[in-house]
């Protein structure tokens, strides 16, 4: 690359069928960039630690375990031959292993159960509301394509908060300041990729550039519904979506609100040209009418 070539976007491939729940992601996003401890509280119910992405949790591993998933598919199907590693997570009974069957215990008792797994991160939208709304720059879009907060510039005012459809950006109780994933700025201009995806044990988190993800993501999905899966689906890969498309970009066996995902996001600012506009207008009306009212008053 040269000086005056600028790098292509990169980005997230998210394979949710082969996430195996280890978490290894979060670990190693707190270690590297140096996010607190954030209670590692278990919840009812559940294996998962950390419950939703905050401040102090960048990257989120779900746990949802379903009885009979939507769109039911046989749980035994696995890669096609020779596809990457490991099985295709299709389900984590009671007992047993991703994708195994748990016998006809279960079966009499109502079926099997499975764990839909998936290690949720900021989508680094295109068309990214935080960055509309931010009164300092203290967000800004890096030469990757990516949106990343200057803590030493936020000044904890908030905007940021509702404006992410995702629900994806948060304020630090300590400080009060933002702060969300930066896709490991500091790693990708020394041309390492992001220490999640260098964790990760079975590619479920895949980087690279965003163009050859969403090929490699629609392949995957091929792939899957050939094999018999046919709940699989893309969550964010669509360019012309909401928000433009997205950095980070997801492979679902279910329906995206079933993994806490916002069915349609919408980035939150694309009305804000006709309210000003809109509110221009208003404002031109009521200064016509005071200043008639006062050369009323004066005539």
């Amino acid at each position: 690359m040269t000086q005056d070539e600028s790098p292509s976007r990169k980005g997230f491939f998210t394979d949710t069928s082969v996430c195996i729940g280890c978490k290894a992601c979060e670990v190693a996003c707190k270690e590297w960039n140096m996010v607190p401890e954030d209670g590692l509280d278990f919840l009812a119910m559940s294996f998962d630690n950390t419950g939703r992405l905050s401040a102090d949790t960048w990257r989120h591993v779900a746990f949802i375990e379903q009885r009979e998933p939507l769109g039911h598919q046989d749980s035994g199907v696995g890669r096609p031959a020779g596809e990457g590693p490991g099985p295709v997570n299709l389900g984590m009974p009671s007992f047993g292993l991703p994708g195994q069957r748990t016998g006809e215990h279960d079966e009499a008792e109502g079926g099997d159960f499975r764990w839909l797994m998936s290690s949720d991160v900021c989508k680094h939208c295109t068309s990214a509301a935080c960055l509309d709304v931010c009164p300092t720059g203290a967000l800004f879009r890096t030469e990757f394509d990516t949106v990343v907060v200057q803590e030493d510039i936020c000044n904890g005012c908030g905007y940021c908060v509702p404006a992410c459809p995702y629900g994806v950006i948060d304020r630090r109780e300590v400080d009060g300041r933002a702060w969300k994933c930066t896709l490991c700025y500091d790693r990708l201009g020394a041309g390492m990729e992001p220490a999640c995806a260098k964790a990760c044990p079975t590619d479920s988190i895949q980087f690279g550039d965003v163009d050859e993800l969403r090929e490699r993501a629609r392949k995957r999905v091929e792939d899957l519904h050939e094999a018999g899966v046919s709940s699989a689906r893309l969550y964010g890969e669509d360019p012309d979506n909401g928000v433009d498309g997205t950095g980070a970009f997801f492979l679902l066996l279910d329906e995206p609100e079933v993994y806490g995902l916002p069915p349609d996001p919408v980035v939150t600012t694309r009305d804000l040209p006709s309210m000003w506009r809109h509110a221009g207008a208003a404002a031109l009306v009521l200064l016509a009418g005071a200043t008639a009212a006062f050369a009323g008053r004066r005539s």
